[in-house]
């Protein structure tokens, strides 16, 4: 039975080649990071509430002037096409169906005008990393005209973590097959019949047009996230000019970095370590997301993401001072298992838990869950 995100990757674990399922579950170095991320959630307890009215669960927020029937989203994550074709036009739908925002990522293996018109009326954001900086104008000018409502520039990748997991398993970019893939493939028939058909996935906006694929070296450098290291504080008023709406910053740890993302006049942050795949001795996300809360001072929304596989977990982060949260790795378990079925199950659980937990904590709305945190230094810092 397939009842939580941890059956889903199980399931996806078993359905997938193992090249592929490590690039989606893998972490940098010895994971470590990615250990903390999960174990620092658990260790938080919220204080439950009694006697009060939870005839109704209202879970919506705002943002941005959009309504959010949840206050979770699906975060930016590369290469959806490796697990299931088309995989990025499925996320995108399933988070429309759910009320739930959907980040599309600069390594998405779709045209994002076409990701865009598979829920038109959905929020969409767009994920941006910067290799090359005429590149990325005309990504960002491309999205603006689609109709993306966000910008989220990802700002820690300054070079790729060390995922050796992918450098055992001969796994890169562009795609050609090793023996050793090979059989992989030979023993996930499914997999590769379906994957056959659609042929290699490959990096879809990475070009002038987003007509092909763009030069091998590009692609390598996407999937080895070979940033432009001279991207700097300075740098987001060209961005500013380029984009017209808001503009997110994801991959801050820092409270000093996230005053200085106020003083830039950005919008919006996403307090993340790329869910444990890049510094491997990174705080968890859970134990940042405080002090960057505090230092933003209610001037702009707080996300979170990495980490997150329970509704109690969404419900810790908001009561952290969250407005919402994103997921990675638990969406696309479900596309591997289930397809648009299995991401419409793992959100719809999602949801539930968070209905569930907030029932039982006594809390009707969202912002009801603030003052619940039991005991926040409970948490590594």
């Amino acid at each position: 039975m397939l009842l939580n995100a941890d059956d889903f990757r199980e399931e996806a674990r078993r359905l997938l080649p193992r090249f592929v399922f490590d690039y989606v579950d893998g972490a940098a170095d010895d994971g470590d990071c990615l250990r903390r991320n999960r174990s620092d959630l658990e260790s938080l307890t919220l204080a439950p509430r009694v006697l009060r009215d939870t005839t109704v669960i209202d879970t919506s927020i705002e943002v941005f002037g959009r309504q959010w029937r949840v206050p979770f989203g699906i975060a930016p994550t590369g290469l959806n096409g490796l697990v299931q074709p088309g995989g990025d036009a499925i996320l995108s739908a399933a988070a429309d169906r759910a009320g739930a925002p959907f980040a599309l990522s600069t390594a998405s293996n779709m045209r994002l005008e076409d990701v865009r018109a598979a829920a038109p009326g959905g929020v969409q954001w767009m994920q941006l990393y910067v290799m090359h900086r005429e590149m990325a104008q005309r990504i960002v000018q491309r999205a603006q005209k689609a109709g993306y409502q966000a910008l989220v520039l990802t700002v820690d990748v300054p070079v790729s973590g060390n995922r050796e997991l992918d450098a055992r398993n001969g796994f890169k970019m562009p795609f050609r097959p090793t023996p050793k893939l090979a059989w992989d493939l030979i023993t996930h028939p499914r997999w590769a019949l379906r994957a056959a058909r659609a042929g290699a996935p490959d990096f879809a906006n990475i070009t002038a047009d987003g007509a092909d694929a763009g030069s091998a070296s590009m692609q390598a450098a996407l999937l080895a996230r070979a940033m432009d290291r001279s991207l700097v504080w300075e740098t987001l008023a060209r961005l500013r000019d380029d984009w017209k709406g808001p503009l997110l910053l994801k991959g801050l740890l820092h409270p000093h970095d996230a005053r200085l993302a106020v003083e830039h006049g950005v919008d919006g942050l996403i307090v993340s370590n790329h869910g444990g795949r890049q510094l491997d001795a990174s705080p968890s996300a859970i134990s940042a997301l405080p002090g960057v809360v505090a230092a933003v001072q209610g001037r702009m929304p707080v996300f979170m993401d990495s980490g997150i596989r329970r509704g109690t977990h969404i419900a810790k982060a908001i009561a952290l001072g969250a407005t919402g949260v994103f997921v990675g790795r638990p969406v696309l378990y479900g596309l591997a298992a289930r397809g648009a079925v299995g991401v419409d199950r793992v959100l719809g659980l999602l949801a539930e838990e968070l209905v569930r937990t907030m029932t039982l904590l006594g809390t009707p709305r969202i912002a009801d869950l603030r003052s619940l945190i039991d005991a926040p230094l409970n948490v590594r810092q």
